[in-house]
């Protein structure tokens, strides 16, 4: 049986603990916005539920972890500040581009998601199956993301385009560091 090489699994691990944590920052940001300055209940409602799932996926993550003794990146809490920023900034835009913040991170994650089970081997299969799970969750909130208005035309691209540029830098920069 070929086994799935430990730094990589490391790697796995690190940046989906830092992708998770940067997610609930994000909507953390966008519930700042929607607590204090913008008012949409029902917007509000889905990005808390939203949330819920990326806690979830955080706190495996956590436990993963400490439980293999990696070390996490030591770029948390940069990330943790342009999460709450680019959440709290979008909602501040609106709904759409709320939405579209959700979206083009969701975009982003399902490939990067995708890249790992394809890469994982028989040793990791839980790892393996809660990756599955986390990639159908984020998928589900890309769908929520576009029912709820999140569009790419116009400025709209340009933002998108921003969001997955900056996630993929830090997904590289996770992954290693």
């Amino acid at each position: 049986m070929k086994k799935t090489n430990k730094k990589k699994i490391e790697e796995f691990i690190r940046v989906d603990h830092a992708g998770e944590r940067g997610a609930i920052k994000i909507y953390e940001g966008q519930l700042l916005a929607l607590n204090t300055i913008i008012k949409n209940d029902e917007l509000k409602k889905k990005i808390e539920q939203m949330q819920i799932h990326e806690l979830e996926h955080c706190n495996y993550f956590e436990n993963e972890i400490r439980k293999r003794n990696i070390e996490p990146t030591k770029f948390l809490p940069l990330w943790d500040l342009l999460g709450v920023g680019i959440g709290f900034g979008s909602t501040l835009m609106g709904q759409k581009a709320a939405m579209l913040c959700t979206a083009s991170v969701e975009e982003v994650i399902d490939e990067h998601y995708q890249n790992q089970i394809n890469q994982l081997k028989n040793d990791e299969k839980e790892l393996k199956n809660k990756i599955i799970k986390f990639r159908e969750d984020e998928l589900h909130h890309k769908d929520i993301a576009y029912k709820e208005g999140a569009t790419k035309k116009g400025f709209y691209s340009i933002m998108d385009k921003v969001i997955k540029t900056g996630s993929k830098i830090a997904i590289v920069i996770s992954e290693k560091i």
